[in-house]
C-alpha cells in the first residue's frame, strides 16, 4: 500500500498558496494579533468571529487566491524568503553545485519570453509518441512512459509500505486517471455538477483547439475524453470508502492481477517503468482493474490517443505559451475556485522549484532560518504533549486495560522529525539547464518516480520525508507511525519565542496534538506501533471508540460549508472524521500541557487575558481565514478537513476547558448540547 494514503496532514497541502500581485516582501505573522478580534461578537456566540473578525474584514480574499488565511500568510513570507534566495543563486556568480542547480532550474521557469516562442513545441515529441500507437500493447507501453514523465494517465503505480509487514515495500496498483477534482463530478446529477461537466467539455474543446484542431473535432474529442473519463469515475472508489485502510487492502500474487486485468499488459508494462521484479503486488481498488480492463479493447484506440493527447496537455498546460496558459487558468481558477487572476511568474516558479528539487532549495533555506537549535526547540514541546497523551490514556474510562497497553506502546514507539531531514536527497543525477523548463520537470519528477521505484526491495527508510522544509503543514504517517513537522511551519502565528507559553500551545502546541491524535483516528487506529495493519483493540474497546467517532461525525455533518444560489452543501462528517477527531484531541492534550506548565499560575492575566484565553485565542487565530463559495464548494467534496470556521467553533464547542474560560453557559452556542469527544 502506497504510504500517500497513510498520510494524515494538518490542512489541505495545496490551499497553502500565495497571494499577493507584486514582488514586494510579505510581512512575518505575528501570534496573538490584537488587530484580528472583533469584540463585538461575544466569544460564547462565535469565538471564530470574535478572535477573527478583525483579521477576516481586513484581509479579503486576495484576486489571485480562492482562500486566504493564517496558513498562507505564512506561506507567503516563506516564499518570499525563497525567492530571495533563488534570486540571489539565479544571478551570475560563484556558486556551489546545489546552488546552481536550484537557479538554473528557477531562471529557466522564469523565461516566459521563450515560453511564449515556443508555443506547444515542449509537448510535440509527446504528442508524436501518442499518434505512433497502433495496437493496445503499445498503449499501455506509452501510458508507462508518460507516467515516468509525470503525466496521470489511466491509472496509478507505485512503491510503498507494505500494510502488514511496515519494514518492507511492496508494490501497488491504483485507480487514477481523472482531470476533474473527483469521481463525483462526473456522476451527480445536481445543477452545480452538470454546470461543472459542461465546462469542462468547453474547456477540453479549447485546449485541443490550441493544438490545432478545427472546432468540429475539437468538439468531438472533447466529449470522447468525458465518455472516458466517466468510466473510470464509475470504477472508482468514492473518498469516504478509501479513507478505511481495510478498502485498500488487497494484496495478491502478481499472477492474480494478470488474471483480474490482462487487458493492462502488465508483464511488460512493468518492466518499462524501470521497477524491479517482484512477486506481490496490492491492488488498492480491484473493481477499478476490473471494470477498466474491458474498456481497453472496447474504447477504440483512436479514443485512448485522445485521451492520452489530452492528458499530455493538461499536465503541460501552466508552463506552455499564454494561449494555453489563459484557458487552463479560466477553467481550473476562475471557473472552479473562483480566483480572479493567476499569481505572478515568480511565485510559481519558486513553488515549482519547490516542488520539483524541494531538499536541495530546502537546504539553503533552512541554513538561513532554521538552523538546529529549532529542532531542540520543537522537539521539547512535543516531548511534552506526548506526555500528556500517555497521562491521557491513562485516564480515560471508556478503554480497557489490554487494549491501553497497546496503545502506550504504540505511543512510545512513534518518532519524531522536526524541521529538515538529517540526509538529504542527492540531485546530482538530474539535469537542469536554463532553457529547458518542461524537459527539467521531466527529469526532476522522473527523479522522484526512479527513487520511489527502486525502494522495492530495500528496506522502509523512516527518516525520509514527505514535505519539504519550507512546507507551512506537518503530518503523521500511519504506515511509519512517525510526526513530522517542516521548518517552514515553527513560525508565527503556531509559534514564536515573542509570546507566552499559553499562546505557542495554543498554536504549535495543538498542532503537535493533533498529529499524535492522528495516530489513534479512525484510520490510525487501525495501525500497531510497527505500522502494521493489525487490529489491536478488543472488540468491546473498539465499539465504544466508534460510537464517540460516529457523534463527531454526526455533528459535523450538521455544518453549513456553502449555501448560494446553487444551493446548500453540508460538511461531510465521515470524510472529515480524522481531522475533526485530531483537532479535538489536538486542543485537548496541549490544554493538558498548558495546565501542568503553569500550576498555579494559571489565572495570572496578561493584557487583560488569562492564559487559559491566551491558549484558545492563539488556537483560533492560526485559522482566520476567508475563502470563495466556489472553494468552498469544491473542498466540502474533495478536503478531509473542516474549514477554519468548523476548526475553531466546532472543537470549542465540545471543550469544557474553553467554556470555563469564557464564562459560558448552557444554551450558549459555544456551548454543545451535546459534546462529543473521543480523545
Amino acid at each position: 500500500m502506497r504510504s500517500s494514503k497513510l498520510l494524515a496532514v494538518f490542512l489541505l497541502a495545496a490551499a497553502a498558496v500565495v497571494a499577493q500581485t507584486d514582488s514586494k516582501p510579505a510581512k512575518a505573522p505575528v501570534s496573538f494579533d490584537k488587530s484580528a478580534f472583533d469584540t463585538s461578537v461575544k466569544p460564547c456566540e462565535d469565538f471564530y468571529e470574535y478572535s477573527c473578525g478583525g483579521w477576516r474584514k481586513a484581509n479579503p480574499t486576495p484576486s489571485d487566491k480562492s482562500r486566504w488565511g493564517r496558513f498562507n500568510e505564512l506561506d507567503e513570507y516563506n516564499q518570499g524568503v525563497l525567492h530571495g534566495i533563488l534570486e540571489k543563486v539565479a544571478a551570475p556568480g560563484k556558486h556551489t553545485a546545489i546552488e546552481q542547480k536550484v537557479g538554473n532550474f528557477y531562471a529557466g521557469c522564469m523565461d516566459e519570453k521563450k515560453a511564449n516562442e515556443l508555443a506547444a513545441k515542449p509537448i510535440q515529441a509527446q504528442l508524436d509518441d501518442v499518434s505512433k500507437i497502433s495496437n493496445a500493447k503499445q498503449l499501455m507501453l506509452e501510458i508507462a512512459k508518460l507516467q515516468d514523465q509525470s503525466v496521470p494517465a489511466l491509472f496509478r503505480f507505485s512503491v510503498g509500505v507494505d500494510q502488514h509487514n511496515a519494514t518492507k515495500h511492496l508494490a501497488d496498483v491504483d485507480q487514477g486517471g481523472l482531470t476533474l477534482p473527483d469521481r463525483d463530478y462526473y456522476i451527480k446529477d445536481d445543477a452545480k455538477s452538470v454546470e461543472t461537466r459542461e465546462k469542462y467539455l468547453a474547456h477540453v474543446q479549447k485546449m485541443f483547439q490550441l493544438l490545432g484542431e478545427n472546432a468540429e473535432q475539437a468538439t468531438k474529442d472533447a466529449k470522447t475524453v468525458m465518455d472516458i473519463e466517466t468510466q473510470l469515475a464509475k470504477a472508482s472508489m468514492d473518498r469516504v470508502m478509501r479513507r478505511d485502510p481495510k478498502n485498500s487492502d488487497h494484496i495478491v500474487p502478481v499472477a492474480e492481477l494478470l488474471q483480474v486485468a490482462p487487458n493492462f499488459n502488465f508483464p511488460e508494462y512493468f518492466p518499462a517503468t524501470g521497477v524491479g521484479s517482484f512477486d506481490r503486488v496490492n491492488i488498492s481498488n480491484p473493481d477499478f482493474f476490473k471494470q477498466v480492463n474491458p474498456l481497453i479493447e472496447s474504447v477504440p484506440l483512436d479514443d485512448w490517443k485522445t485521451y492520452l493527447r489530452w492528458k499530455v496537455v493538461k499536465t503541460a498546460a501552466p508552463w506552455l505559451s499564454q494561449p494555453f496558459f489563459d484557458e487552463n487558468f479560466d477553467f481550473s481558477g476562475r471557473y472552479m475556485t473562483g480566483a480572479k487572476e493567476p499569481e505572478v511568474r515568480w511565485k510559481r516558479c519558486t513553488q515549482l522549484t519547490n516542488r520539483s528539487l524541494g531538499e536541495a532549495l530546502g537546504q539553503l533555506y533552512v541554513a538561513q532560518t532554521f538552523g538546529p537549535e529549532g529542532k531542540e526547540r520543537t522537539l521539547k514541546m512535543v516531548k511534552a504533549i506526548e506526555h500528556q497523551m500517555d497521562s491521557d490514556i491513562k485516564a480515560i474510562d471508556w478503554m480497557g486495560a489490554d487494549t491501553k497497553k497497546q496503545a502506550f506502546i504504540k505511543l512510545q514507539a512513534i518518532m519524531n522529525k522536526i524541521g529538515y531531514p538529517d540526509k538529504w536527497k542527492d540531485y546530482s543525477s538530474v539535469k537542469v539547464t536554463r532553457d529547458d523548463l518542461l524537459g527539467n520537470y521531466r527529469r526532476a519528477a522522473k527523479f522522484e518516480i526512479d527513487r520511489n521505484h527502486n525502494k522495492l526491495n530495500k528496506p522502509v527508510d523512516r527518516t525520509e520525508w514527505g514535505m519539504t522544509p519550507p512546507t507551512v503543514n506537518a503530518y503523521y504517517n500511519a504506515g511509519e507511525n512517525n510526526i513530522n513537522f517542516p521548518a517552514g511551519i515553527l513560525q508565527p502565528p503556531f509559534f514564536s519565542k515573542l509570546v507566552d507559553d499559553a499562546v505557542n500551545l495554543g498554536g504549535i502546541g495543538v498542532v503537535i496534538g493533533h498529529e499524535l491524535t492522528h495516530g489513534f483516528d479512525d484510520q490510525g487506529r487501525k495501525f500497531d506501533a510497527q505500522g502494521n495493519l493489525t487490529d489491536w483493540w478488543t472488540a468491546e474497546d473498539g465499539k465504544r471508540f466508534e460510537e464517540r467517532a460516529q457523534c463527531i461525525a454526526g455533528e459535523y455533518s450538521g455544518f453549513t460549508a456553502v449555501k448560494d444560489d446553487k444551493g446548500e452543501v453540508k460538511l461531510n462528517g465521515k470524510l472529515t472524521l480524522g481531522e475533526n477527531t485530531a483537532d479535538n484531541g489536538g486542543l485537548h492534550l496541549a490544554y493538558l500541557a498548558l495546565e501542568e506548565l503553569m500550576g498555579d499560575k494559571m489565572n495570572l492575566p496578561i493584557d487583560g487575558y488569562s492564559p487559559a484565553q491566551r491558549f484558545f485565542v492563539g488556537y483560533a487565530q492560526i485559522w482566520c481565514q476567508n475563502q470563495t463559495d466556489q472553494i468552498a464548494r469544491q473542498l466540502a467534496i474533495v478536503d478531509p478537513h473542516s474549514p477554519g470556521k468548523y476548526r475553531v467553533n466546532g472543537v470549542l464547542q465540545n471543550s469544557p476547558e474553553f467554556q470555563k474560560a469564557y464564562s459560558c453557559k448552557a444554551g450558549d452556542p459555544m456551548v454543545s448540547a451535546k459534546p462529543c469527544r473521543v480523545w
